[in-house]
């Protein structure tokens, strides 16, 4: 079976066994609602059970009905949350999965000119920000708006941008 990574835990909160957590996915209501099953990268045959999950600055603070002290949740840190294919929904159009974004080729939407690769996703508000490493090591964010994505070709691992002035350090 596949599994798709959901968040990285890397700490721990408290002494109840909370844990804090970097999101690795667009559902965090979803994934750390109470009752969610998520399972460790490392361990798929253990299954944790969400007993409550809440946003925190740019994390996300989890608390497992499995975890009830801070020695246990000292265990999870650096590990790996995970959920299995048959977890995952169906996305409307215009929505990706980070797994599908990742490592694809983005190219200038007028010329045909490739601009580099997408390296990491982030979301810091009202949109993902995109970025994207040059062939030449230079790295810059993308915003992930319709004025700077024009296509996705999730198929072909290509993306297709106008960008905006100002994104792009250019000599």
């Amino acid at each position: 079976m596949q599994y798709y990574d959901v968040a990285k835990i890397i700490n721990t909160h408290g002494l109840n066994g909370e844990v804090k957590v970097k999101v690795i996915t667009d559902f965090p209501e979803e994934r750390f609602s109470a009752g969610s099953q998520l399972s460790l990268r490392e361990d798929t045959e253990r299954t944790l059970t969400v007993k409550s999950g809440r946003p925190f600055k740019q994390f996300w603070l989890v608390q497992f009905e499995e975890i009830t002290d801070i020695n246990e949740a000292e265990q999870l840190k650096g590990k790996t949350l995970v959920v299995s294919e048959d977890q995952q929904q169906e996305l409307p159009d215009g929505v990706y999965y980070y797994r599908d974004i990742l490592d694809c080729e983005v190219y200038d939407n007028q010329t045909g000119e490739k601009i580099g690769k997408i390296t990491d996703i982030e979301s810091p508000g009202a949109n993902d920000i995109w970025l994207v490493k040059e062939d030449n090591g230079k790295q810059f964010w993308l915003p992930y708006i319709d004025d700077v994505v024009k296509k996705v070709d999730i198929d072909g691992k290509k993306v297709y941008v106008e960008v905006m002035e100002g994104l792009r350090d250019e000599d």
